[in-house]
């Protein structure tokens, strides 16, 4: 009995212990309960909302990039898409081989198809087409019920309505890459597109717009659910407006046809570019939609570089387009004056080697002004035989060669202007007058773009430090023309080379049209021929090989540079042909259709512009 009474109370004293614990352990939750609930609770309410809604951005419209007239380079358009989200689909593999069978998707999309599924997250959507026509959109649609995961849409993308005339300038957009995007979240958007190349990709923060935002409902692992007010809209992109004419533009590219060429023409007045077109071009919008590796792979192999904006990538010798320059170099310097002759029989010798005439026979007795209109290479020869190079390279340095004009364009090169310190640096080797002698006509080591030429026949055509300009700003156009400063030159050297480039033009001079009706408007230029090859003394004896009877890649590049009207400079044009033959038959042409059509045109708004006023 005394036991049993012994074990009741150890019994009840663990009963005590353990319902003490129990009472304890339900006090201490129930204060935890309360510290997270009405303590911490507004915190932990915040942190719980956070996981449940998501920002999700809204891709804004890229901006239009417009011509001087606000006719449209670059918009946007509807874009029928297809997209994919992988986690619905029951097989990849199998779903992109049924949607090729409708879309053709060639090895390099599915390669690239296949890598993105795999580095981003499951739900979201991968673009698996676009830029469809409304037959094959509605084909993918009729077989969406049998395609899980995919989906379509009727988007907005980049469209250029005049591609090919535009494409050097204004570039084009693509897919971002993974630098893109680690770089903004906004690149991680289905079918969002980023500036590639030109002024694309020059302006992209200005084209681009800013994201709009949405609040969605979404579970554990992120995928939305529903969306939630409020909704903030995204907004466009500004617009950007050339000086470009694009009637002018697209002119040009028809003046070229199926040439390797560059074409400049710009505003003497302003310095507004009016035309810049580089032959053979391209089709942005195949970048946009995705090109093909066939198209692709055709685009790198053309020998006449497509891709090549030679306009202001390309550099070439400039051939005679550089006399006018190279004589107000040597009247500065009082080498000549106006009236000084040099005979020319073909061929001038300085110590044991010859330097030859394009003229076969020679010149006979020329002046300043003959040198000039009959392009004598003898005539240069003997006065830059009397010139440091320096001097030729400072005036040429003074007309826009060897300068970069930072027009927003990819590619811009700065050409080539050797003097003693570049050879010294370059080659650590001493000049030599033989170089000079070179120079002297636009051969050797100096190089020059299109866009260089233009602004170098501007600068003669004014007499005033032209600059260039692309991209316009309203209300700038009376403030570049009145901060363009006079040339540092004497404006009498400056009218006798100006006369040279009329002399040019007209009866006896190398780029002299006997067609050319004589109502027509008066122009100055001056030719080049810019050889490619080294003609050797067994081919002078026996006769030089006709351009026409050459490979392609071993004729002479063909230039002419121009201004018009010569009363009174409004517009100067550059043109360069790669391996075109000769500049007065093959560039002068253009240059003079270009200057005429550039001119109709002005003159055909003229009465609107005074309808304006009025």
């Amino acid at each position: 009995m005394a036991r049993e009474g012994l074990r009741y109370q150890t019994f009840s004293r663990r009963a005590f212990l353990l319902a003490g614990g129990q009472g304890l352990a339900m006090v201490a939750l129930g204060g935890r309960l309360y510290y997270l609930s009405i303590v911490e609770g507004e915190k932990y309410k915040l942190r719980a909302e956070r996981n449940r809604v998501a920002i999700r951005l809204i891709t804004p419209e890229r901006g239009e990039i417009l011509d001087r007239y606000n006719r449209k380079l670059a918009t946007n358009r509807q874009d029928f898409r297809v997209f994919l989200i992988p986690e619905q689909a029951d097989e990849i593999a199998h779903t992109l081989t049924k949607i090729g069978h409708i879309v053709k998707l060639d090895e390099r999309r599915l390669s690239r198809l296949e890598r993105q599924i795999k580095k981003q997250r499951k739900f979201v959507p991968v673009t698996v087409a676009q830029g469809l026509d409304w037959r094959t959109f509605a084909r993918v649609n009729v077989a969406v019920p049998d395609l899980p995961g995919v989906v379509t849409d009727a988007g907005r993308s980049r469209y250029y309505p005049n591609g090919h005339e535009i494409a050097h300038l204004v570039g084009y957009t693509a897919s971002p890459n993974e630098e893109d995007v680690a770089l903004n979240p906004l690149y991680q958007l289905p079918g969002f597109k980023v500036g590639r190349q030109g002024l694309e990709r020059r302006y992209e923060d200005r084209l681009r717009g800013s994201a709009g935002t949405r609040r969605v409902e979404v579970n554990s692992v992120g995928r939305e659910i529903r969306e939630l007010p409020p909704r903030q809209d995204a907004s466009a992109g500004n617009n950007l407006k050339l000086t470009i004419d694009l009637e002018l533009q697209k002119y040009v590219i028809n003046q070229l046809g199926e040439e390797a060429a560059g074409v400049v023409a710009i505003d003497i007045k302003t310095g507004e570019l009016l035309a810049m077109a580089s032959a053979p071009t391209y089709d942005p919008n195949e970048f946009t939609r995705g090109i093909s590796n066939e198209n692709w792979q055709a685009l790198l192999k053309d020998p006449r570089k497509p891709l090549l904006n030679k306009c202001v990538t390309g550099q070439y010798p400039p051939g005679s387009t550089i006399k006018p320059v190279v004589a107000l170099a040597a009247l500065e310097q009082g080498i000549v004056k106006p009236e000084t002759e040099y005979y020319c029989n073909g061929a001038h010798r300085l110590g044991n080697h010859t330097f030859n005439c394009w003229k076969r026979g020679g010149h006979g007795k020329q002046d300043l002004l003959g040198a000039i209109a009959n392009s004598c290479d003898v005539y240069f020869y003997k006065v830059a035989q009397e010139m440091d190079v320096d001097h030729i390279a400072d005036m040429a340095s003074r007309f826009g060669l060897g300068e970069l004009y930072d027009l927003g364009i990819d590619g811009e090169r700065a050409g080539l202007v050797p003097d003693k310190a570049w050879k010294r640096a370059v080659l650590n080797e001493p000049w030599h007058t033989g170089e000079t002698l070179n120079v002297s006509i636009g051969q050797g080591a100096m190089l020059a773009t299109p866009l260089q030429l233009a602004v170098m026949t501007a600068r003669v055509a004014s007499g005033r430090r032209i600059y260039p300009t692309l991209v316009s700003m309203p209300g700038e156009e009376e403030f570049r023309a009145e901060s363009f400063g006079a040339m540092e030159v004497n404006p009498l050297h400056m009218r006798l080379a100006r006369r040279g480039m009329e002399m040019v033009t007209e009866v006896g001079g190398t780029a002299h049209d006997y067609r050319r009706p004589k109502s027509a408007m008066k122009i100055a230029g001056k030719s080049g021929t810019a050889q490619v090859r080294r003609i050797t003394k067994e081919e002078r004896v026996e006769g030089v090989i006709d351009n026409a009877d050459l490979p392609w890649n071993m004729r002479d590049h063909a230039l002419f540079i121009a201004y018009g009207p010569v009363e009174d400079p409004e517009i100067a044009v550059s043109v360069l042909v790669q391996h075109g033959g000769g500049g007065s038959k093959v560039a002068a042409p253009i240059a003079r259709a270009v200057l005429d059509k550039a001119i109709e045109m002005r003159r055909a708004l003229e009465p609107v512009a005074e309808e304006k006023k009025t």
